[in-house]
């Protein structure tokens, strides 16, 4: 029998996180993707599995760490993004919000890791280690900054791949494209506080990030990382096929332009000439939470007049979509279970109980 006196915080952490435990690690391993269709899991921020039928399986933006954890002095750390966009000086309040859905040390049979850019909430050193470790043919995917950061964490250079817009990495039968991002917010990342931006040219955004397309037997899937709005979405709705889009949703605080508005989700997958599109960041960040039930309104107020040709997903993290079974939903809900109500006799006193 358990006693209080036995109990210590670290054996509290190791039997609570991460709190789904293996349970989705299990189902993605599970799972054979049926001809025709193409599955992704969302594991919370802009990280997804994504799984052919084929049974290749690549890791995008998986972030394993947290926010703030405490209030320290109150202030903004020196030279950070934000403070450098608005010139803010009290603390940002980014607190983690989702729980972890993923054992990141249980993951097995990953053929890649891709990472669309450096910020530390796609670029994450937990995931990075675990799939050195556990998946050893596995490719680490990323622009330049990105593949420069896992060689100081120790990834050796023969398993990493630098993309640029404009290549393509054969990942068994799923092809990898890189495409250009459009995050404005990466371009004023700048490690040295003592370095000033303004006055200077910026840097190159096809070093730090990359927008990826997913090309697969079931279909197309578009990750746009951290991206604002942009014209150029366009461009790529013209070059290439595009079934489901993906792009980083929030509630952008007072000062503060960091992620796609409603309107900005349904003007890229208008421009992208998607069949689907799926906000997803929105869950992770306390100062950045939206309801995306507001893109699924602005959509059936503009639909009709301007005629869009795609559907949003609302999703959940941890849970699975699947192309094209899934693209005429609006909205995803867990397995509720209790399929085999009655199937034994109950037990109750008395059927009144009931």
């Amino acid at each position: 029998m358990a006693n209080v006196n036995d109990v210590t915080r670290e054996n509290w952490i190791m039997s609570t996180f991460p709190e789904w435990g293996t349970y989705l690690n299990e189902e993605i391993e599970k799972v054979q993707v049926a001809e025709g269709t193409v599955a992704m899991w969302w594991l919370g921020c802009t990280g997804i599995w994504l799984k052919s039928h084929e049974n290749t399986n690549i890791l995008c933006d998986l972030w394993c760490g947290t926010g703030k954890r405490s209030h320290g002095d109150g202030l903004m750390k020196k030279g950070h993004q934000m403070m450098r966009m608005s010139g803010v000086r009290n603390m940002q309040p980014n607190l983690r919000t989702q729980p972890f859905v993923i054992d990141p040390f249980a993951i097995k049979d990953v053929d890649a890791l891709v990472v669309t850019h450096i910020h530390s909430d796609h670029l994450d050193i937990n995931t990075a280690a675990a799939v050195h470790q556990n998946c050893p043919d596995a490719l680490f995917i990323g622009p330049a900054e990105v593949v420069d950061t896992w060689l100081r964490w120790g990834i050796p250079k023969e398993k990493t791949v630098v993309v640029k817009p404009g290549d393509e990495v054969a990942v068994k039968d799923i092809t990898v494209v890189a495409l250009e991002a459009f995050d404005r917010t990466a371009l004023i990342t700048c490690d040295d506080p003592k370095r000033t931006l303004k006055g200077h040219m910026p840097q190159e955004m096809d070093v730090i990030a990359v927008n990826y397309l997913f090309k697969t037997s079931g279909g197309n899937i578009y990750h746009a990382g951290d991206s604002h709005y942009s014209n150029y979405f366009a461009k790529h709705g013209n070059d290439h096929q595009i079934d489901v889009c993906l792009g980083a949703y929030g509630e952008n605080p007072r000062g503060i332009t960091d992620k796609l508005t409603s309107v900005d989700i349904l003007r890229m997958a208008e421009s992208l000439n998607a069949k689907v599109v799926i906000p997803v960041h929105h869950d992770i960040w306390s100062n950045f939470m939206a309801d995306p039930k507001e893109i699924i309104e602005l959509w059936r107020f503009k639909k009709d007049r301007l005629n869009y040709a795609f559907k949003p997903y609302i999703w959940q993290v941890g849970g699975k979509f699947t192309y094209p079974l899934n693209k005429d939903d609006l909205e995803f809900n867990f397995y509720r279970g209790f399929d085999d109500a009655f199937i034994d006799e109950n037990d109750t006193p008395f059927t009144s109980f009931l």
